[in-house]
């Protein structure tokens, strides 16, 4: 039996017989099953199998994140890459956090590092109203949520790092971000990418984007197995 455990909820991937049985094991007060997050927002289809209560929350790298399972989605997969991102902000940096949701990256950064500020753009308005909810949970005065579209609040302002931990459409935003990132500022890129073309295309996509600035590809940080023949990477690129 697959599951992961979110604060007190436990998510199946498989149906199972003793739900009593195993939210008492697993001290839970809610299961449920989460069958895709479908559309931009991010939003779940999911079924409860034993209790009702969905809200809960998930403690993670010293850090809090209220969240409704039964209306925004929790990647538990890039726990690593949230403490990852934190560590290399340095001081005094301003942050630009596209596709924001409850802060998986904004608050890990807003906790463990001291940006000046952390700029946090999500659509989804259940996700910015966690969001909102955690940085006040975390104590995080440097953290500015922005409800809205990131092609439409990229643009408002600048940055020396940028964070596009989203995939599947990340490219179609590029540009934008691009044109936000300050000179010498370094940005971190999420695609799911065929193995084979890893190395070539999300950096050549980065490249296109920057048109005539210079980009120096920093780093390929594989995240998780996506697909068959297909990884979830985040590339870090500098970009003069």
């Amino acid at each position: 039996m697959k599951y992961k455990k979110i604060g007190d909820i436990l998510i199946l991937n498989d149906d199972y017989d003793n739900l009593d049985e195993l939210a008492s094991k697993h001290k839970v007060k809610t299961i449920m099953k989460i069958d895709h997050i479908q559309g931009t927002k991010r939003e779940p289809v999911y079924k409860v199998l034993y209790g009702h209560e969905t809200e809960t929350v998930n403690k993670e790298n010293k850090c809090l994140f209220k969240l409704d399972l039964s209306k925004v989605m929790w990647s538990k997969g890039n726990v690593n890459e949230r403490l990852r991102i934190a560590k290399l902000v340095r001081d005094g940096e301003t942050v630009l956090d596209m596709f924001a949701g409850i802060g998986y990256f904004s608050i890990p950064i807003g906790v463990h590092s001291n940006a000046k500020q952390v700029i946090s753009i999500e659509i989804n308005p259940n996700s910015h109203y966690y969001l909102c909810e955690n940085i006040e949970l975390n104590k995080c005065d440097n953290i500015t949520p922005v409800l809205g579209d990131c092609l439409v609040e990229t643009p408002k302002y600048k940055a020396d790092r940028i964070l596009m931990g989203y995939v599947k459409t990340t490219h179609h935003y590029l540009k934008v971000a691009v044109e936000s990132l300050n000179k010498g500022g370094i940005i971190h890129y999420h695609e799911t990418v065929p193995e084979k073309l890893m190395e070539t295309r999300p950096i050549s996509r980065i490249r296109q984007a920057a048109g005539d600035r210079d980009v120096e590809l920093l780093k390929i940080n594989k995240i998780k197995k996506y697909a068959p023949g297909v990884e979830h990477v985040v590339i870090d690129a500098l970009i003069e």
